[in-house]
């Protein structure tokens, strides 16, 4: 594929919401996603390159995936996946550390079902995150060092990861988008579709009751017959500006309305369709469900799937500063020990459900958030048992996609302060990621100059991986 040519399979029509679902508030926008879901939001193209396809003996591609679990606000590398148990308790932090089961290899007593798994992961210990920070969260889930709307009044414009992946790539499946974010708790905890296009944002919602609603202009039972879905698509053209937003229904579009209305998304999005005993193994609480709902999803054929394990549209739950009267953060005891259970079961019956069901191979999994805390506790004015922000390093996690694993990359400093061996920066990320897809590492995009921009910046894929 040409550089800067989208995939066929990219969802170009569709305009992501800062709401669950395609319910949007205001006239316009509703009948602008009514038309984008009747007209098959680039299923058109999407089917006459299937067809083409077919012709000619080629493939579609893969069924590779992504499931991001973006934990909103930096989790403590120290207090995690690197611990120092050597260093005075202000540095330390209050937690023991258990063995896993690489030699050698510890992490913090409250993941014990992690460190079970770790011959199946992949621990990187070096990551750089210098310029990257929250509200929003740009630099990790670009890629790019540039995207820091705080030091860059661009730095919003480039695009997400998911986005390039659902350009460049597509969905797995044609009746489902290439990207979807859960659990938007805020939307500054994720990165879009920038330069790239609205239409390249990624789909947002958890509930399929809101996904699949149409506009009040439109039910399903009148698009049951063609000349109510012709006279209902005339109406919401009528109200639409005429600003080359719509193209003229073909045969194509009409195979891509019949998939759009069709039973796969809406049944992928269904939690609910899960046996409960599959339902109660990943447990009730949100986080959990949502990873069930990802699970999901990529196996429908959804391509990059992005939870935001947060619960507040502060900077994100795992902001973890430390005590103060305002309750809005906790600190490493109040605030970070009570997530770690959840995380910790949830990614483990995550990566088993995936493993169980074979399709470890296929589906990369990265848990991360946007950067580390401080070495030392409580430093921060007005703060007592927490640690702040930290740029310089933080550690994060892969598992599955093939690759190899059951190792940890890269190392801290005595204090974790700083990569003492093995830097990883946001390029490596991304580069890794579109190594996973196959998309080419040399591609561009232009920018609102139509100037060219590389979509992997200061980044090669990890070679212990491959």
């Amino acid at each position: 594929m040409a550089s800067g040519q989208i995939h066929p399979n990219a969802f170009s029509d569709f305009h992501g919401t800062l709401r669950e679902g395609v319910a949007l508030t205001d006239r316009r926008g509703m009948i602008k996603a009514g038309m984008a879901g009747l007209a098959g939001l680039s299923l058109p193209n999407l089917l006459q390159a299937r067809e083409l396809a077919k012709k000619s003996g080629s493939s579609m591609g893969s069924h590779k995936s992504v499931i991001l679990l973006w934990m909103a606000g930096g989790p403590s590398h120290i207090d995690t996946l690197d611990p120092k148990p050597y260093l005075p308790e202000n540095k330390r932090g209050p937690f023991r550390s258990i063995p896993t089961t690489l030699p050698g290899v510890h992490v913090c007593e409250h993941l014990p079902k992690y460190a079970k798994l770790t011959d199946k992961l992949t621990i990187i210990r070096s990551v750089d995150a210098r310029g990257s920070n929250h509200q929003p969260n740009q630099v990790m889930q670009t890629g790019n060092r540039a995207a820091a709307p705080r030091a860059n009044r661009e730095g919003s414009m480039y695009p997400a990861i998911s986005s390039v992946v659902g350009q460049r790539y597509g969905a797995n499946h044609p009746g489902l988008p290439p990207s979807v974010h859960l659990n938007l708790r805020d939307r500054t905890h994720f990165a879009w579709g920038g330069w790239l296009g609205k239409q390249h944002d990624p789909f947002v919602g958890d509930n399929p009751a809101k996904l699949f609603q149409l506009p009040k202009e439109v039910s399903i039972n009148r698009l049951d017959n063609r000349r109510s879905l012709s006279q209902s698509l005339e109406r919401l053209r009528r109200g639409l500006d005429q600003n080359g937003d719509l193209e003229a229904l073909d045969t194509y579009s009409q195979q891509a309305y019949d998939l759009v209305t069709g039973s796969r998304a809406r049944e992928a999005f269904d939690i609910t369709r899960e046996p409960q005993k599959m339902r109660d193994s990943y447990g009730k609480h949100q986080w959990a469900q949502k990873a069930l709902l990802a699970r999901r999803l990529v196996e429908a054929g959804v391509s990059f799937v992005t939870i935001d394990l947060s619960n507040h549209r502060s900077s994100g739950t795992w902001d973890t500063h430390g005590d103060k009267s305002d309750g809005v953060y906790g600190g490493i005891v109040s605030g970070l020990k009570p997530l770690l259970p959840v995380f910790d079961h949830l990614y483990s019956t995550l990566i088993n459900d995936l493993s169980d069901r074979g399709l470890l191979d296929e589906v990369l999994v990265i848990a991360m958030g946007e950067f580390g805390r401080s070495p030392i506790m409580g430093t921060q004015a007005g703060f007592t048992g927490g640690r702040n922000h930290w740029p310089s390093v933080m550690s994060m996690t892969l598992a599955g996609g093939g690759f190899n694993h059951g190792q940890v990359i890269g190392a801290s400093d005595r204090d974790g302060g700083q990569p003492a061996k093995r830097p990883v920066t946001p390029g490596d990320l991304a580069a890794t990621i579109y190594h996973h897809f196959g998309i080419p590492l040399d591609g561009t995009y232009e920018d609102h100059r139509n100037l060219p921009r590389y979509i992997v910046v200061e980044g090669k894929p990890l070679a212990e991986l491959l």
